[in-house]
């Protein structure tokens, strides 16, 4: 097990959490969590970056239209990767207006068009619905590459935490059944993969480091995945051949099955990167001026992509 020792600036952040009044999320009505969270990323993260391109769209889903937005550092651009982005949120409390400020500040980072797909969300559309959504946005882009101006020749799913979770869980789904475009790479920030909750870090984790057992158990019983399903539990689902990155948190009890998931990969002879944020909690993207230490975190993850983009591109 890595270093248990939160930053200063982590342990300055769980401190205020401590003594504050605010009642957990596993207490509140669902609504009222949402607002929460919008209010904390509003709050805590960085101020969004100007881009040339933020651009509200819909994509078609399996019951309905999903709202999405685009991204891009340029008004113009040619033959592209797009990153295929899922919000985090436990599939209950995320939305585009949480994650926004992050996805300005990784399409500008990265120089790549992303697209954010606002799923359904659980406890009003139960898994598998988000499941079904980031799939069906997926195969849409794919069957609809050149949609937004420029003509997109690879889908790189990413996501943190649950997000993760449907980045990991699309890109195994496109490889069991391939869409029109290939899946380039997939990148996951903490992800949440199912496999229980029987690991080291969720133990030494699981209290008093932000994200709580009670959290966890509050979010499954809103989303309602039967338990081994692998829609879900990807951490023992399929090992597809795409390049992974999975950056883990230190201080997170999610860590060590992402891990596991990471080390299967691995084991196939898939090229995996594991960058660990060590001293850092669960949900550091949305915490970029709250806790300054998260910003090289992020740093971090923007420079492992590049390599694992540079290697593609050189292949």
């Amino acid at each position: 097990m890595t270093d248990a020792t939160p930053r200063d600036d982590v342990a300055a952040f769980l401190a205020y959490l401590a003594e504050s009044a605010a009642p957990p999320l596993s207490t509140l009505p669902v609504e009222a969590a949402r607002l929460v969270m919008r209010a904390n990323c509003a709050v805590a993260d960085a101020p969004p970056v100007p881009l040339a391109r933020i651009e509200d769209a819909v994509v078609p889903g399996p019951a309905g239209v999903l709202a999405a937005r685009l991204y891009d550092r340029r008004a113009e651009r040619g033959d592209t990767p797009l990153i295929l982005f899922f919000h985090g949120g436990g599939f209950v409390i995320g939305d585009l207006e949480t994650h926004h400020s992050f996805c300005t500040w990784l399409a500008d980072t990265l120089d790549l068009p992303l697209l954010a797909i606002d799923y359904r969300r659980a406890p009003e559309h139960p898994f598998p619905a988000a499941v079904d959504d980031a799939e069906a946005a997926a195969r849409w882009v794919a069957q609809e590459p050149q949609a937004f101006g420029f003509r997109v020749t690879g889908l790189i799913p990413c996501g943190d935490s649950a997000g993760g979770n449907l980045a990991i869980v699309t890109t195994q789904r496109l490889d069991e059944r391939p869409a029109g475009l290939p899946v380039r790479a997939c990148w996951a920030l903490y992800p949440y993969v199912g496999g229980g909750t029987d690991w080291p870090s969720f133990r030494a984790f699981g209290e008093g480091y932000f994200l709580s057992r009670a959290d966890m158990a509050w979010f499954d019983a809103q989303y309602g995945a039967p338990e081994g399903d692998p829609r879900h539990d990807c951490v023992h689902g399929p090992t597809p051949p795409v390049p992974l990155l999975v950056h883990t948190a230190g201080l997170d009890p999610l860590r060590d099955a992402a891990l596991a998931y990471a080390d299967r990969v691995a084991a196939t002879g898939t090229p995996v990167q594991r960058p660990e944020a060590c001293g850092m909690i669960h949900g550091f993207v949305n915490f970029r001026q709250a806790l300054p230490s998260a910003q090289k975190d992020c740093a971090e993850f923007a420079r492992a992509a590049k390599a694992m983009l540079a290697d593609l591109r050189a292949r």
